[in-house]
């Protein structure tokens, strides 16, 4: 495995490394095209913590971010569903 998709990996670990973050993701799977207020809405947290989150989310490439003038909507990446599905059977080990 090369060092580039080891930093790929890792990016995405980090994405799913905190309860909060996979929330969205779950939450961006069941209501796609959310903007931050409505994340905020749904998963109680301030501001600043939810744009951080949804931040490494976008970084990791498991959600994807579309700017409509103000606003910017949130929906889940490819990768970010892949992800959700492969989860379950982390723990089922």
């Amino acid at each position: 495995m090369d060092l580039l998709i080891r930093r790929q990996l890792e990016r995405v670990f980090k994405g799913v490394a905190n309860h909060r973050r996979i929330e969205i993701l779950q939450l961006l799977q069941d209501e796609p095209r959310l903007s931050l207020w409505q994340i905020r809405e749904r998963v109680p947290m301030g501001r600043q913590t939810a744009c951080e989150h949804v931040r490494r989310l976008a970084l990791a490439r498991l959600v994807r971010k579309r700017y409509r003038g103000r606003e910017v909507e949130h929906t889940l990446a490819p990768l970010g569903h892949k992800i959700l599905g492969q989860l379950p059977l982390l723990l089922s080990a």
